[in-house]
């Protein structure tokens, strides 16, 4: 008889997370289709969560929400008004110079870069570059020129309304953030509230690391990017680099998947040394190294350890997979949820390791030590964290 209720148990388990795993298929499917009008709701959810701590300190300051919101928000504009101030003119100054240099790039690489390339490989890559064979070579396969033209300007019409998409993208977000911040305690109580009572403390714990993760994560990395693309662009324009404010600016924005920005920045900056030299300057080349160098030392031993610390645990095999695997599945929406998401999953994976070491499955015929020694009545009221520790039959009970 108890051999036949385990069995029904298990049976009933395991239609449960069957069905909370096709609820989660669902839910994965509708954000594939509605993937390109979230993305300006994603990005304000961020930014309200972001700002959240910042309006309830404001209240506990004796402050209402109205108010604190306000604040918080008009802080929040001015902080990118002031980016906006300083860096535009500068950015502008940078890519005036590139466009003067472009000359310069395709005279190095007709004159200097190509022929290299031939004397090591053996063949002739001059003339592709010919402009009368490049004409030729249309006039010979115009059919296929006319096919491809008219994949470009198809490309270029949708492109015209996705700009479209984009511009009501860019005005809708100011305004989704500012409701986003206002109403962010009201939504985590409406879903606290969905929450099944026998689970809430083991929820309740998950979404305390998960907030913290988040916050190491978004807070932490944003300010290592920041300080990264400082120290690169200061660096390179010390050093003598004509364009070093616009490569440290790239090469630090695109440093949150790891070693990405310190290899684009390498690339851009030692092509940019050779362009400007017009030759190779051994000294330049040195001093872009040595700037890259620093950077990753100053990233590796100063700026992750104490900003962002060891919260994440995130391998860069895994960010760069996340990252990879939410742009082929969501687009730029996936892309920008990827880490996030994964932060997340990474919390949860260490608690079905919690809840793996301490099941019949691992422990054999024996059970855990951990369950055996929970006594805790059903229903009580524990700690978040206490709970988890304890493997109270609350969490035996879970999914």
């Amino acid at each position: 008889m108890s051999e036949t209720t385990d069995a029904n148990a298990d049976i009933a388990r395991f239609l449960k997370r069957l069905q909370w795993g096709l609820v989660a298929f669902v839910a994965g499917w509708i954000v594939w289709l509605l993937a390109p009008i979230l993305t300006p709701f994603a990005m304000a959810a961020l930014l309200g969560w972001l700002g959240d701590p910042l309006v309830d300190r404001l209240q506990r300051a004796g402050r209402s929400r109205t108010m604190a919101v306000t604040l918080v928000y008009l802080l929040m504009v001015v902080l990118l008004a002031l980016v906006l101030v300083i860096l535009v003119p500068m950015l502008e100054r940078q890519v005036s110079t590139l466009i003067n240099a472009l000359p310069g790039y395709r005279d190095w690489f007709v004159g200097t870069a190509l022929p290299w390339l031939e004397q090591r490989t053996g063949y002739t890559l001059a003339g592709w570059f010919d402009s009368d064979k490049l004409i030729e070579l249309i006039r010979s396969h115009w059919k296929q020129a006319g096919g491809i033209a008219t994949a470009v300007f198809g490309y270029l019409s949708s492109s015209g309304f996705a700009f479209l998409a984009w511009i009501a993208n860019v005005v809708l977000l100011p305004i989704l953030a500012f409701y986003f911040l206002r109403d962010w305690d009201l939504l985590v109580e409406r879903v606290a509230a969905m929450i099944p009572r026998d689970h809430i403390g083991t929820a309740s714990r998950l979404a305390s690391e998960s907030n913290e993760v988040l916050g190491a994560f978004l807070r932490g990395q944003f300010l290592v990017m920041l300080a990264l693309g400082a120290i690169y662009a200061i660096g390179l324009s010390l050093v003598g680099l004509k364009l070093g404010l616009l490569i440290g600016i790239i090469a630090g924005l695109i440093s949150f998947v790891p070693y990405l920005g310190t290899a684009t920045g390498i690339v851009l900056g030692l092509l940019a040394a050779l362009v400007q030299a017009k030759g190779v300057d051994i000294q330049l080349l040195a001093l872009v190294g040595v700037v890259f160098v620093v950077g990753q030392m100053l990233e590796g031993y100063v700026l992750t350890p104490r900003i962002v610390g060891d919260r994440i645990g995130l391998h860069p095999m895994a960010v760069i997979f996340a990252i990879m695997a939410g742009g082929q599945l969501f687009g730029f929406l996936g892309m920008l949820l990827a880490l996030p998401v994964a932060a997340v999953s990474n919390v949860l994976l260490r608690y079905a390791h919690e809840r793996y070491t301490q099941s019949r499955l691992y422990a054999g015929a024996q059970p855990a030590t951990a369950l055996a020694s929970a006594g805790s009545p059903e229903g009580a009221n524990i700690d978040p964290l206490t709970d988890a520790e304890a493997g109270s039959p609350n969490e035996g009970e879970d999914a």
